[in-house]
């Protein structure tokens, strides 16, 4: 690969650690290379931003990528944008991307009447383009880099777009049997989605990835439901465990997108979904981060029942090699940026050793 001249060993160690038989822990570092262009990075909001011109935001992701290095198992990762739970634009066609903010808005509520009688539009405006962009950059990314599909988003997540969050709140008291013929519904589709979006990127490179900027050989993506936050373990087990499992059984690998406190109370039953393969943990906005002792325990129990555990959100790297010290490091993945190689190349020795 032209950006990642090791991309063959880094794969080799991606399988490994999905098959759970990697004994140190995957460690995605990057950072600028000496010389390179005094860039902020890549606008992530590229294909929102520049919608007319799909082949602009692709030359600037070459650029970014050729001033930086990607040390460890980390990657060119190119992921096709369009903001959190576009699933739910696909049947409303509404897409709503405040570039101020750099933020995508997909809440339209609607009547149970008005969801009942929403389609999966495969030819609408939005499905087109995600087709159009994500087929455009794996022909560029050939041997240069990956393409990771668009954020298609979670269960519930899509259903409260269609809803609104205090509206679907109450019914999932009131109008459960909605709820549920709703949510088979976004679940075909979702499966849809990842199928196109999987035979558009294989034309041209092996492997999947997504926003969360892993690599794996077969099909993976990650999972979610924010939603969850906002109702009890009983209503998570009832209406979004279901769909987590057939998911997981849709994929050849999945890992769930634990975000937040408020989702804490929903791990044991996310352990407990045989075929999910693991936990992305983020601490979220004013808590300390993923290096913090406080999270011990969690990631504890996440080893404990096999699975594999992503940390991605640190405030003091420095502190990264003593917690993995205190915690099993098969299963284990780091991710971090850097502010320059040869603190990317400085990290990594201190997490693997001077051989790795």
């Amino acid at each position: 690969m032209r950006y990642k001249g090791d991309w063959e060993h880094a794969q080799t160690v991606f399988a490994a650690w999905w098959c759970k038989d990697l004994d140190v822990p995957v460690v995605q570092v990057q950072g600028p290379k000496p010389g390179a262009e005094q860039r902020a990075g890549f606008d992530l909001w590229g294909f929102l931003r520049h919608k007319a011109e799909p082949e602009r935001v692709i030359e600037e992701f070459e650029r970014y990528c050729a001033n930086t290095y990607f040390g460890g198992e980390a990657f060119p990762n190119l992921w096709v944008n369009l903001g959190p739970g576009v699933l739910a634009a696909y049947f409303t066609g509404y897409l709503e991307f405040d570039a101020d903010s750099a933020t995508a808005w997909f809440e339209k509520p609607m009547s149970w009447d008005e969801i009942n009688r929403l389609e999966f539009a495969d030819r609408g405006h939005w499905w087109t383009y995600t087709g159009e962009i994500t087929r455009r950059a794996a022909e560029a990314g050939k041997d240069k880099f990956v393409v990771g599909a668009t954020d298609i988003g979670g269960n519930l997540d899509v259903l409260a777009s269609f809803r609104g969050p205090q509206n679907l709140c109450l019914d999932l008291l009131h109008e459960p049997d909605l709820v549920r013929n709703t949510l088979d519904r976004t679940d075909a589709a979702w499966q849809q989605v990842y199928t196109y979006l999987y035979e558009a990127v294989s034309q041209t490179q092996r492997g999947t990835s997504a926003w969360m900027g892993l690599w794996c050989p077969g099909r993976w993506y990650p999972l979610q439901c924010d939603f969850s936050a906002m109702i009890s373990p009983a209503m998570f087990e009832q209406f979004v465990a279901p769909s987590l499992q057939r998911q997981c059984q849709f994929l050849d690998a999945s890992i769930y997108h634990l975000d937040g406190s408020g989702q804490l109370p929903h791990l044991d039953i996310l352990l407990e979904i045989p075929e999910l393969d693991g936990i992305q943990w983020v601490p979220g906005a004013g808590v300390p981060q993923c290096e913090a002792p406080q999270w011990l325990p969690i990631y504890e129990k996440i080893l404990a029942k096999n699975k594999l555990l992503v940390l991605q959100c640190f405030d003091d790297l420095a502190k990264v090699p003593a917690l993995l010290e205190q915690i099993p490091n098969t299963g284990v993945l780091i991710s971090a940026p850097l502010g320059t190689q040869q603190d990317a190349q400085d990290f990594l020795r201190a997490v693997r050793g001077p051989n790795l």
